[in-house]
């Protein structure tokens, strides 16, 4: 907990609107995982530096280290529980571990035969369950009152990424498949296909504030695809390119193609943003088919995104994430947490095309 010793924070020297802000102590590797709390402005970061902190940000985006702790190997996942006072962690420790902010104690609460690669938290009308994805193959659901997992699910392959809006649960895995499952009847697939996009899945995320049943998929190959669920809305399903780049200037053949890193709903509007390997990140609205926003570049792979409990606060991590190999990874590579405050016209949807 010792790296909170200071009360070091970040002031705002531009007027906190125009200018993103930047937390102050940051993991010393890359990060993998963000997560606000569903109760308060407190943001959980997920690091391969094998730790998990905890940040308060203050009205005016002013930040403070509140705590941290560790895992075995790199931390892969965060996410909290419903009442936004228990963080959870996966990591490449093969492990899923719960920390009590109340208390300030960590514990393994689930196990895997190989890296946990996403956690997530189910708010079921029974009661709050964790499910964890895993590289080997399966998922578990835990009650976190027992020690056993409740059920365990075969994937096709190795879980790469994981979303939930109950009683909505998608996994994307290695191999491009896709498995849908309805959380009332949570250890059979209600659907499995294959991911709309040619190339290796980087992430799933579910809509928010939406009418009927679906997701994104983003894939290594800067491009995303809109999914719903059932047949009825499948005259709905799109796919776009982004995250890409010209060879040469003005050349507009978006030739330099980049992984799209991580894709976040927003809470409120339903609209999204996309992340990439390139820097950039962009806010969409998938019913008007159009790009709402788009950031300035930053100086790296931006890793991981995610919107506080309202939609106000944006912030995104701007790592390393290897696309590169490991000739990329330079000695002094930016490795920082942003906040943005969110503009209602940033992320509103627009009126639908007539």
């Amino acid at each position: 907990m010792s790296f909170f010793g200071n009360t070091a924070s970040s002031a705002p020297t531009a007027p906190a609107a125009e200018k993103d802000i930047e937390i102050p102590e940051p993991p010393s590797d890359s990060i993998s995982s963000l997560s606000f709390s569903s109760a308060a402005d407190y943001l959980a970061v997920g690091s391969w530096d094998n730790n998990v902190r905890l940040y308060e940000v203050g009205a005016g985006g002013q930040t403070q280290g509140k705590a941290m702790y560790s895992h075995q190997g790199p931390v892969l996942s965060v996410c909290w529980n419903k009442e936004g006072n228990k963080v959870i962690s996966g990591g490449a420790d093969n492990a899923a571990r719960l920390f009590d902010i109340t208390t300030g104690q960590s514990n393994q609460v689930a196990q895997h035969d190989a890296p946990v690669k996403v956690v997530k938290w189910i708010e079921t009308p029974q009661g709050g369950i964790l499910a964890t994805g895993s590289w080997d193959k399966s998922i578990k659901y835990w009650d976190l009152r027992t020690p056993n997992p409740v059920a365990t699910v075969q994937l096709p392959e190795r879980c790469y990424s994981m979303d939930v809006q109950y009683p909505l649960l998608v996994v994307g895995t290695a191999e491009r498949h896709i498995q849908i499952f309805n959380l009332t009847n949570p250890n059979t697939a209600y659907k499995t296909i294959t991911s709309p996009l040619k190339w290796q899945t980087r992430t799933v995320s579910c809509f928010t504030n939406s009418t009927s049943s679906g997701f994104a998929v983003g894939s290594i190959e800067g491009r995303v695809a809109i999914q719903y669920v059932e047949e009825k809305d499948s005259s709905n399903n799109f796919s776009f390119k982004c995250h890409r780049r010209d060879q040469t200037p003005n050349s507009k053949d978006q030739s330099l193609v980049y992984a799209v890193n991580d894709i976040s709903f927003h809470p409120v509007h339903g609209t999204f943003s996309t992340c990439g390997s390139d820097g950039t990140m962009h806010f969409w609205d998938k019913d008007a088919r159009t790009r709402l926003k788009s950031f300035d570049p930053c100086p790296g792979p931006i890793t991981a995104t995610t919107f506080n409990r309202n939609g106000t606060i944006f912030a995104y991590a701007v790592s390393y994430d290897w696309s590169k190999g490991h000739t990329g990874m330079t000695p002094g590579h930016v490795n920082k947490i942003m906040l943005h405050a969110c503009k209602e016209e940033e992320v509103k949807k627009r009126p639908a095309k007539k």
